[in-house]
């Protein structure tokens, strides 16, 4: 399981995040796992059902507000309530005060306590974003990573099979190059894969018998990206005459990346067969069927159409005794 502490959240974001740290270096080490806050104002009350303390508790200014109507002893009973468990950290927004009694405790039970100047929903939603883009799984992939388009196409297959000098062709073509040779992928929710570049190789490229080239200074800076979402997997196979290749398109084929499915196309390799102008058909092709027009079924049902009225007109031949 993937985690970051309270340390590491400070050091990337606490400028960003408005963060004050109020009891010091105390508990800094303690980790973080879930992206989700929580707001602990039932728990306060004492209804402790369901409490998830190994989420980070947000204090707002209702949380505040009722721990003001307490008196002293049962604010620091509320509070011990809560703080019992092995919380990660707690975060006052909208930059409230601090009780004395919340401080002090944090401070004994080594439980950071922090600060933000910002709004409640908007401090959770720039929290738990970052987070979960912290805590997300990811995978590497041997391949190259296109913009064709507006959408993202994954080339896969064996080394020395083409698929850096297929990218380039592309980019020759007005298209953009995410990354080459090796692909971050990250997972995003729970259906978005993400494909970024190394930070060393980012936007380089190895091409055989010329070396390492650097498309942002040859292409200028339209020919690539940071990033871009995965959309289909391009798999560069050579020909093999013993392989049955998919010939209508009636039969998709998925693969799976970080638990997610995303279609699969098979492209067969031979020479003189122009890569580049199939990845933009495949690009335009997959778009229209996120748009509800499937090709190959249009294809068929207009097959079958014909052949039932061909059927039908030799029915009724057969069936005319005149």
């Amino acid at each position: 399981m993937k985690e970051i502490s309270v340390q590491e959240l400070l050091d990337d974001r606490q400028e960003f995040l408005h963060l004050e740290l109020l009891t010091g270096k105390t508990g800094l080490e303690r980790k973080i796992i879930i992206a989700d806050a929580n707001r602990p104002g039932l728990a306060l009350s004492g209804y402790m059902g369901y409490f998830l303390w190994e989420r980070i508790q947000i204090i707002g200014i209702t949380e505040t507000g009722y721990l003001e109507t307490l008196s002293p002893d049962k604010r620091v009973e509320s509070l011990k309530r809560i703080t019992a468990f092995e919380l990660p950290c707690i975060i006052i927004s909208k930059g409230l005060a601090a009780h004395p009694e919340l401080v002090a405790i944090c401070l004994e039970r080594r439980i950071p306590l922090l600060r933000t100047g910002l709004d409640t929903t908007d401090f959770i939603h720039k929290l738990s974003s970052y987070i979960d883009n912290r805590l997300a799984p990811t995978t590497t992939v041997h391949g190259t990573l296109v913009d064709v388009y507006g959408l993202g196409l994954l080339y896969t297959g064996d080394s020395g099979i083409g698929k850096s000098e297929c990218a380039l062709d592309l980019v020759e073509r007005g298209h953009r190059l995410v990354a080459d040779d090796v692909v971050e992928i990250k997972k995003r929710g729970q259906s978005v894969l993400i494909g970024f570049g190394n930070k060393l190789l980012r936007h380089h490229m190895e091409i055989r018998g010329i070396g390492i080239i650097d498309l942002a200074t040859i292409f200028g800076i339209r020919a690539v990206r940071m990033r871009k979402r995965i959309e289909v997997e391009v798999r560069l196979k050579r020909w093999s005459d013993d392989e049955d290749y998919e010939r209508v398109g009636l039969d998709e084929k998925p693969t799976t990346i970080l638990g997610v499915e995303i279609p699969l196309v098979t492209v067969p390799v031979v020479p003189g067969k122009n890569i580049s102008v199939i990845s933009e058909v495949i690009a335009m092709n997959q778009l229209l069927k996120v748009c509800g027009y499937r090709t190959p079924e249009e294809f068929n049902n207009r097959l079958l159409e014909s052949m039932q009225k061909k059927f039908e007109a030799a029915k009724f031949e057969e069936d005319d005794l005149e």
